[in-house]
């Protein structure tokens, strides 16, 4: 059974991405396709990093846990708020400050907005981040507009077949892709 960490970027005051983060616990545990942990950046408060894991001198626990949490994680989803068209500071942060760990890993990413196209703009400069860091990034994405009318603070889907059904393509692409890459490298 593959294990996988959803990585919950935003780190601001009343986010509504987290919900979407939770929302994939949920889904993937209900569903029984695997284990699962947020990696919830807002718990972490990392500072910004001045060098690459590899090259810090003394770094911070949470940092060294943070990057075998990632190394023991089959697969990735990261879920993002786009922030004026783009992906906030925190995933930034966290994805240079790994490189050899995120090398051909599996990602699927799932954006959040207040408005009506769900965080698309943030897709492109994401995964062009992490193709310069030869991560694997699963193609299929999960948009979600107006996250505050769709899922509780729990991540309960107030319309949960609709987003389901949604969910099952996104999450298959990645069980696919964990799957592949297992293969590969046997």
């Amino acid at each position: 059974m593959p294990h996988i960490s959803v990585i919950s970027a935003s780190v601001r005051t009343g986010r509504i991405s987290h919900r979407v983060a939770l929302y994939f616990r949920n889904y993937i545990l209900e569903n029984g396709l695997g284990t699962v942990e947020i990696l919830d950046l807002n718990e972490y408060q990392f500072p910004v990093f001045h060098e690459r894991l590899d090259h810090q001198e003394n770094p911070l626990p949470q940092t060294l846990e943070f990057a075998d949490k990632i190394r023991k994680s089959d697969g990735v989803i990261i879920v993002t708020p786009e922030y004026n068209g783009g992906y906030p500071a925190s995933i930034k942060n966290v994805t240079d400050l790994l490189y050899k760990d995120w090398h051909r890993k599996p990602i699927a990413i799932s954006t959040v907005s207040d408005g009506s196209f769900g965080g698309t703009q943030v897709i492109t400069s994401l995964q062009f981040s992490l193709w310069k860091i030869r991560a694997w990034v699963v193609p299929a994405m999960f948009p979600v507009p107006k996250a505050q009318e769709l899922l509780d603070e729990q991540g309960n889907a107030k319309d949960k077949a609709v987003l389901d059904k949604r969910a099952k393509g996104f999450v298959s692409e990645l069980l696919w892709c964990i799957e592949a890459r297992k293969r590969m490298e046997s």
